[in-house]
């Protein structure tokens, strides 16, 4: 090649990387254009359809380590044949390993889920811890692989807000791009967990932004579909339950069945929460009083969950085996009910040992044992003017699922989908809405917001109430340089008064103080020792609060209807 044609092909690529580097500068400093951002959201629906795959090959190879048998609905079956002594220590074992992975790389020691996305859609501009998230994910999946009685949907959530909160760092994404790129990851990661593309993306905008603004839409869906085509490529176009036999609705004679059973799986699905709430409390009262070290909480977990398969070995894992018996119409009636009440039984001891995993997988099999049982019930009753039970198993298993996730929509949708079956629409329906309408009234609206709420964490309220807390009053005071700044003697009255806030606090702290005192500004001090006075920092007036208030939830009625 000769010199000229040389030095051309070296200012060709030069000016490619220069339009590159502008191009990432542009990125970086203005965020993505539409186009950009569908690409970026199809790259992410790629990376997080990856991730959940080998989340679920990581559980099948562990699982086979574990118990000899890669085949998630079989568990049960060949766990019953493994001597009882390998049944109770595997469990421990993973526990122990679980326990250590938490105590290092996390603050807490407790597993990311669900809820932690959440809040990091609605707090933290789309952003999820990155440590502890990965660390929970690798303790999910020891979890799940040792017999830990969870499901796979909260590890697979969070891990696909890790991805995306990666990507919202590097392009400096504003508030509004990180929620939806976090919507599209777990959009994508739930679809392609179950084969769920149209459940994945309400998932994402139902449960996760808990908005279904226009804007978010369409590259959510490019992800969701992007998970989709992995799982299919990997497991083809089946779904998770075989249904060997279903039943017909009779007409409108059974509608009223529908609605009890609806009830019932409502009370089922708050039994199970407030059975979870409950141990967790008493986990940590244990854990105070004997002073557990933390990360020997899961091993006492596995201990318990060990003990309690070698007689019952359905409670091992996910649980897929005995839900496609109940679906099938396998099971007996008092198998059924066992089953169910053991179910909430080890659900509550894996969460309360925090060994990680989701609840969406467990809430599937407790409403299948639940619609089954009640439909043997009704079936007997009144078999005239009855279908198959097992059309009330598949409808208690969309209304426990419904209520305990709070998304009647996404729920009935995922239930089409893991089944395939879509002729018994208005039973599903029918159900799922009297349970999340009844559930919704004995929780915080769901099994997410009620463990938010747990940690002082207000989302079921809506942004009126949440906001609040995203404000510090360091933020919005007027220190004493300010041109309209507070008397300092007057500030000092109104602390001998004992009208005061720390400049830690947040507006949440504040408002109450403004409506009791009636006051225009509360001085802002840092409180000392129990010997040292407060120091002045400056005041908060009554208007800057309002205006960021109101500005914030401006912001947040945009977003929502954009």
């Amino acid at each position: 090649m000769s010199e000229p044609e040389t030095s051309i092909w070296a200012e060709k690529r030069r000016a490619a990387v220069m339009s590159l580097q502008r191009g990432w500068h542009v990125l970086r400093t203005r965020g993505p254009s539409q186009f950009q951002f569908w690409i970026i959201a199809l790259i992410i629906g790629i990376a997080a359809g990856f991730a959940a795959l080998f989340f679920r090959k990581g559980i099948n190879a562990l699982q086979y380590l574990a118990y000899g048998t890669e085949d998630m609905a079989r568990i049960h079956s060949h766990a019953a044949s493994l001597p009882w002594y390998w049944v109770l220590i595997v469990p421990i074992l993973g526990g122990l390993a679980v326990g250590l992975i938490l105590h290092h790389f996390t603050p807490d020691a407790r597993a990311r889920s669900v809820a932690d996305v959440i809040e990091g859609a609605a707090l933290n501009d789309g952003r999820v811890e990155k440590r502890a998230g990965i660390a929970s994910v690798f303790a999910s999946l020891i979890t799940l692989g040792t017999g830990g009685s969870t499901g796979r949907e909260g590890p697979v959530v969070h891990m696909a807000g890790v991805i995306s909160s990666w990507v919202s760092n590097r392009i400096n994404a504003d508030g509004i791009t990180g929620r939806d790129l976090l919507g599209c990851a777990v959009a994508a990661a739930v679809s392609a967990s179950f084969n769920a593309p149209i459940a994945g993306a309400l998932f994402a905008l139902e449960v996760v932004l808990r908005h279904f603004a226009v804007h978010a839409f369409a590259p959510i869906v490019i992800a969701s579909v992007a998970g989709t085509v992995i799982n299919r490529l990997e497991f083809g176009d089946i779904t998770e339950f075989n249904l060997l036999q279903t039943g017909m609705l009779e007409f409108y004679v059974e509608l009223p069945a529908f609605l009890i059973l609806g009830l019932i799986c409502g009370l089922v699905a708050t039994a199970l929460m407030h059975a979870v709430f409950f141990a967790e409390d008493f986990a940590n009262h244990v854990q105070r009083r004997i002073k557990l070290p933390r990360w020997l909480r899961p091993a006492v977990a596995g201990a318990l969950l060990g003990g309690l398969a070698i007689w019952f070995p359905h409670i091992i894992g996910v649980g897929y085996e005995t839900t496609t018996a109940a679906l099938s119409g396998e099971l007996l009636l008092h198998e059924a009910v066992v089953f169910a009440v053991l179910k909430v039984v080890a659900v509550a001891i894996t969460f309360g040992g925090r060994m990680g995993g989701g609840i969406f997988s467990p809430s599937l099999m407790l409403g299948a044992l639940t619609g089954l049982a009640f439909g043997l019930i009704a079936t007997a009753v009144f078999p005239d003017v009855s279908g198959a039970h097992t059309l009330y198993a598949l409808a208690g298993m969309g209304a426990v699922a419904a209520a305990v996730l709070g998304a009647p929509i996404s729920t009935t949708l995922i239930v089409f989908e893991l089944t395939g079956d879509w002729q018994t629409g208005l039973a599903v329906m029918v159900a799922v809405s009297m349970s999340t309408a009844l559930a919704s009234r004995l929780v915080r609206r769901s099994f997410f917001l009620t463990q938010l709420n747990r940690r002082n964490i207000r989302l079921a309220a809506g942004p009126q109430a949440y906001l609040l807390a995203m404000f510090r009053v360091a933020k919005l005071m007027r220190a004493p340089d300010h041109p309209r700044a507070a008397s300092e003697e007057e500030c000092w009255e109104l602390i001998e008064d004992g009208v005061y806030i720390d400049g830690n606090a947040t507006l949440e702290s504040a408002m109450p103080i403004f409506d009791r005192s009636g006051m225009r500004f509360i001085p802002v001090v840092t409180l000392g020792g129990e010997d040292q006075p407060p120091e002045l920092w400056g005041a908060l007036f009554h208007v800057d609060a309002l205006k960021a208030y109101n500005r914030a939830l401006a912001a947040v009625s945009e977003e929502e209807h954009s």
